[in-house]
């Protein structure tokens, strides 16, 4: 079966724009354990430097990374906390936000958080992670 160069093209433009797409990752991280918290982060990062939009959502007692006080496991090989990976998320333009019911439920204030660290606006965050093109990963 022959195609024609018209459909070849259009079968190759199609197979390249799947290649080129890059979603946007929501991770929603819950878990108070320090490893899971660094592995959420770490994925976040290899998405991040793989072209994809992340935005990071802390809830319950992962919200408690975020706090400026909170002494934070250095996890192996590389001695990082998932704090200090979460700021070079930060640094790299990803939002970081703590849930909204997490602040007055666990009696501390945005400023206990440390700096670029939101609270999250429920509307907007439903409709983010709604969309389409949005991806949501949960630790």
């Amino acid at each position: 079966m022959r195609m024609s160069k018209k459909a070849v093209a259009v079968l190759l433009g199609s197979l390249i724009s799947v290649n080129a797409y890059s979603a946007d990752l929501f991770v929603t991280v819950n878990s108070h354990h320090p490893v899971t918290q660094g592995a959420a982060m770490v994925l976040a990062t290899q998405a991040l430097q793989q072209k994809n939009q992340v935005r990071v959502l802390l809830c319950g007692e992962a919200g408690d990374i975020a706090l400026k006080s909170n002494d934070q496991v250095k996890l192996k090989p590389k001695n990082i906390s998932a704090q200090q990976m979460m700021q070079g998320l930060m640094k790299s333009g990803v939002v970081v936000e703590v849930c909204a019911l997490y602040l007055p439920n666990s009696g501390k204030q945005i400023s206990d958080l440390i700096d670029g660290v939101k609270a999250a606006n429920p509307s907007d965050v439903a409709k983010h992670m709604t969309s389409p093109e949005v991806r949501i990963l949960s630790f």
